[in-house]
C-alpha cells in the first residue's frame, strides 16, 4: 500500500512541475505560429488527456511541438486561413491513426542509436542555451523558436550576448537558487519526501519573488518576467478565442496533402522522441510505437476539432517529467487536467510563477540530457558512432529538429556504406595437411556495393591455389554477387587451377559444388607420411589451444564422407566426455577413428579395431591418449571395488606399481601422483599393443605406423606428447 501511494504521490508531484513547464511551451509556441495563445493551451490539455489516456508510453508527454512551428507557420500561410489549418490537422490525425493501425510505426527503428543520442543532446544544449537569458531577467525571446536563428533576426550566440543589457537581480538570485536546489536536493534529507526539487524551485521563486515586493520592491520582478495567462473570465469568451475548421473545403486537394505532410512529419518526431525517452526511462520500459501513432492521430483530430495547434510527443516535457519523478502515464494525464483547470479556475496563481525558476528546471533538464558521460561514451565507441552523433548535434542545432535528423540519417547512412564495403569479407589462410588454404569468409549481408572488391579479391588470387568461400554467416547476397561467384567456381576458377570449396551457402543462394577441401581423399591419405600426419595432429591441437579453429561444412562432409572413408589416424582415449579427439586434434569427419574405453587401457576388442583402422583402412598414426583427472586412473589409484570395474582399473596397476617417485600419499587426492600414473598408462598401452598384436608390430616395424602417445591437459587443451 504504501508503495502505490509512494508510486501516485510522485507522479502527481511530477505532473505539478510539468504542467508548469508546459503552460509557457504551450503559449509560447502558438504566440511563435502567430496564432491565438488559447490555441497552444487546447494542444496541451488534449496532448496530456486524450493522447495520455489512449499512449502506451508510462513516461511521454505530448503538447503543441517546437519542431513543427515552421510547418505551422508555412502551412497556414500556404492554406491561407487557420480555419482550413485546423481541417487540415484532422486529416492528418486520420492519417496517423491509419499509419498506426498499418503498423508502421517500427520505422523509428531504422534510425541508429548515434542519431537519437545526438536528438538528446542537441535538444540539451538547446534547452541550456535558450534558458540562460531567462535565468538572467531577458525574457524578450520567442518562446517557440528553436536551434540556432531567431525569429527575431538574432541568433542563439547574439542573444547570450544580449542578456547583459536586460538583467534582472531578482532573476539571476531565483535562477541561482533554483539550480542550486536542482542539483543539490538528492543529497538533502528532504530528497526523500514527498517533495519534487522542480516543484520546490517553483515555490522558492513565486517566495522570493513575494519577498522583493515585500521589502525591495525596485529588485521585484515584473509582469513582464512572470508567466502571463490570458485571463478567461466568461466560456463565451473562451468560445469566441477558439478556431473552428472549415468543413467545406474537406476535399480540396492542398488542404489533404498539408494534412500528410504534418501526419508524416509529426509521426516521425513523436516515434523519435518516443525512442529517446525509452533510452533514458531508469526502468527501460518499451513503449508501443503503433500504439502511439494512433492516440496522436486521435489527438490531432481533437485538436483540429477543437482550435488546437497539432500534437507530437515532446522530448523537452518528456524529460522534465521523467527527471521530475515520474512513474506512469497518470503524470501526463493529471498535467493536461491541470492546464484545464488553472486556466479556466485559477490564471492569476499561474502568473505569479518567475520565469527564472522555470528557467532552472528547464536547464537541469538539459544538463540530464546533454551530459558529458553521453559524449564521452559516444567517443569511445569509434568514429563510426561519435562523427554521425556529434554532427546530429550541431545540425539540429543550427537548423531545426527535422533537418538536423536528415542530415544526422544521411551522415550515418555514408558510414554504413563505408563499412559494409569495407568488412564484406575477411580472408584468412588455413594449414591443408601440408599445403596452404585461403578461406574468403563472407559476412552477414553482401550487396552490389561488395561486388568491386570481391571481385578485385578472386581476380588476385594465384594459380593452383586452394580456396574456401565461406557463406555460414551470410543472409543476404544480391543476384549480381551470387552471378560472380557462380562464375568463379565453375569457370574462371577452374581456368586457373584453382581448386574451390563452398562451405555453409543457404539452399536458397543455389551456390553448389562437390569440393570438400578439409575432408581426407585416399590420395590425401597415400600422400600423407605417419611423421606429416602426427605434424597434423600438432597444428591442430594448437588451433585447438588457441581458439582458431577450422570451420567446416559438417553436412556436405556427411554427404562426401558417406561413401567411404579414408583416416589419417586411430585415438585410442577415454570415454570422458571432454577428451573427443575431432576438438582435440582439430580434425575433420572421417580423418580421426577413435575407440574410447575407460582408462584408455586396450583389450582384444581394441587391439582388432586398431589393426581394422590400419591394415584395413590405411590409418598410419596410433595416438594413445590419457588425460589429466582421469576418474579411472583416480579409481585404480584408490583401489575402488565394485562390479565388473576390478578387471578393467586391474589393467591400470602396472603404472601405479612404475611410479616410484612418490612414496607418502599414494591416492586420488594426490594430484601429481594421478598425473605421473596415467602417463605410465599411456606409455604401457604402446607396449601392450605391440606385444599383442602381430599385425600391428609388423606395420610398426616396416615404418608404415607410428605411435604417439599423449596427455590432453583439461584445462588448458593442451596435448602433451609424450
Amino acid at each position: 500500500m504504501n508503495s502505490k501511494m509512494s508510486h501516485w504521490t510522485k507522479d502527481l508531484n511530477a505532473s505539478l512541475v510539468v504542467f508548469l513547464v508546459a503552460v509557457p511551451l504551450c503559449l509560447g509556441i502558438a504566440v511563435a505560429c502567430g496564432v491565438s495563445p488559447i490555441a497552444g493551451l487546447i494542444s496541451g490539455v488534449i496532448g496530456g488527456i486524450v493522447v495520455g489516456l489512449i499512449s502506451g508510453s508510462q513516461i511521454s508527454v505530448s503538447g503543441p511541438a517546437a519542431g513543427l512551428t515552421a510547418i505551422v507557420i508555412a502551412s497556414i500561410e500556404d492554406l491561407g486561413s487557420f480555419e482550413l489549418f485546423l481541417l487540415a490537422t484532422i486529416f492528418a490525425g486520420i492519417f496517423q491513426v491509419i499509419i498506426g493501425f498499418l503498423k508502421a510505426g517500427d520505422i523509428a527503428k531504422f534510425f541508429p542509436s548515434s542519431v537519437i543520442n545526438g536528438l538528446l543532446a542537441s535538444i540539451g544544449i538547446i534547452i541550456i542555451l535558450k534558458q540562460i537569458p531567462h535565468a538572467f531577467g531577458d525574457d524578450l525571446d520567442v518562446e517557440g523558436d528553436f536551434g540556432f536563428f531567431q525569429k527575431d533576426g538574432q541568433n542563439t550566440l547574439s542573444e547570450l550576448l544580449s542578456i547583459f543589457d536586460h538583467v534582472e537581480p531578482a532573476a539571476i538570485i531565483i535562477s541561482v537558487l533554483g539550480l542550486l536546489i536542482m542539483f543539490l536536493w538528492n543529497k538533502t534529507p528532504f530528497s526523500k519526501s514527498f517533495l519534487q526539487n522542480s516543484f520546490v524551485v517553483v515555490l522558492m521563486g513565486i517566495a522570493v519573488q513575494y519577498i522583493f515586493n515585500l521589502f525591495l520592491p525596485a529588485w521585484a520582478l515584473s509582469p513582464t518576467h512572470l508567466v502571463e495567462i490570458p485571463d478567461m473570465k466568461s466560456l463565451d469568451s473562451i468560445a469566441g478565442a477558439i478556431g473552428h475548421p472549415n468543413f467545406s473545403q474537406w476535399n480540396n486537394p492542398k488542404v489533404i496533402a498539408v494534412g500528410a505532410i504534418i501526419a508524416f512529419v509529426a509521426s516521425l518526431e513523436t516515434l523519435l522522441n518516443l525512442e529517446a525517452v525509452d533510452k533514458i526511462d531508469p526502468h527501460r520500459r518499451v513503449s508501443p510505437p503503433n500504439r502511439e501513432l494512433i492516440a496522436q492521430g486521435i489527438g490531432n483530430i481533437f485538436c483540429g476539432l477543437g482550435g488546437g495547434l497539432p500534437v507530437t510527443s515532446v522530448i523537452v516535457r518528456s524529460s522534465v517529467n521523467l527527471h521530475a519523478g515520474a512513474q506512469s502515464k497518470f503524470s501526463a494525464i493529471m498535467h493536461g487536467f491541470l492546464i484545464l483547470i488553472c486556466v479556466l479556475l485559477f490564471p492569476n496563481i499561474l502568473n505569479l510563477i518567475p520565469l527564472s525558476a522555470l528557467a532552472a528546471v528547464l536547464i537541469y533538464a538539459g544538463v540530464k540530457l546533454a551530459n558529458k558521460d553521453l559524449f564521452v561514451r559516444m567517443y569511445k565507441l569509434g568514429w563510426n558512432q561519435f562523427i554521425p552523433f556529434i554532427i546530429t548535434v550541431f545540425a539540429i542545432y543550427f537548423t531545426d529538429l527535422m533537418i538536423g535528423m536528415g542530415i544526422g540519417l544521411v551522415v550515418s547512412f555514408l558510414f554504413v556504406i563505408k563499412n559494409s564495403y569495407k568488412s564484406s569479407f575477411t580472408t584468412k589462410t588455413e594449414m591443408y595437411y601440408k599445403e596452404n588454404v585461403m578461406r574468403i569468409k563472407l559476412h552477414e549481408q553482401i550487396n552490389f556495393f561488395h561486388k568491386a572488391k570481391l571481385s578485385d579479391l578472386l581476380e588476385e588470387i594465384p594459380s593452383d591455389t586452394k580456396v574456401i568461400i565461406d557463406g555460414s554467416n551470410t543472409n543476404s547476397i544480391d543476384d549480381d554477387v551470387l552471378e560472380l561467384l557462380n562464375d568463379f567456381v565453375h569457370i574462371k576458377g577452374p581456368e586457373r587451377n584453382i581448386l574451390v570449396d563452398l562451405q555453409g551457402f543457404r539452399k536458397k543462394f543455389n551456390l553448389e559444388d562437390d569440393t570438400s577441401i578439409y575432408t581426407t581423399t585416399k590420395e590425401v591419405q597415400t600422400d600423407l607420411s605417419p611423421d606429416d600426419i602426427i605434424q597434423i595432429l600438432k597444428n591442430g591441437n594448437k588451433r585447438f589451444v588457441e581458439d582458431n579453429i577450422i570451420e567446416v561444412d559438417i553436412q556436405h562432409q556427411i554427404k562426401v564422407t558417406s561413401e567411404s572413408q579414408h583416416p589419417l589416424a586411430i585415438v585410442l582415449g577415454c570415454i570422458d566426455s571432454r577428451s573427443a579427439p575431432e576438438f582435440i586434434f582439430d580434425m575433420s569427419i572421417g580423418d580421426i577413428f577413435s575407440v574410447r574405453l575407460a582408462g584408455n587401457v586396450a583389450n582384444e576388442d581394441v587391439l582388432a579395431s586398431l589393426e581394422f583402422a590400419c591394415k584395413v583402412l590405411g590409418a598410419k598414426v596410433i595416438v594413445i591418449l590419457g588425460h589429466t583427472e582421469c576418474g579411472a586412473i583416480k579409481g585404480a589409484c584408490d583401489h575402488v571395488q565394485f562390479g565388473n570395474l576390478p578387471h578393467l582399473l586391474n589393467r591400470i596397476q602396472p603404472a601405479i606399481d612404475m611410479e616410484t617417485m612418490t612414496v607418502e600419499n599414494r591416492s586420488s587426492k594426490n594430484k601429481e601422483f594421478v598425473k605421473n600414473v596415467t602417463k605410465y598408462n599411456v606409455l604401457n598401452g604402446r607396449t601392450y599393443i605391440l606385444e599383442k598384436s602381430e599385425v600391428l608390430r609388423e606395420m610398426y616395424e616396416k615404418g608404415e605406423v607410428k605411435f604417439v602417445c599423449g596427455l590432453h591437459h583439461l584445462k588448458s587443451g593442451e596435448v602433451e606428447f609424450l
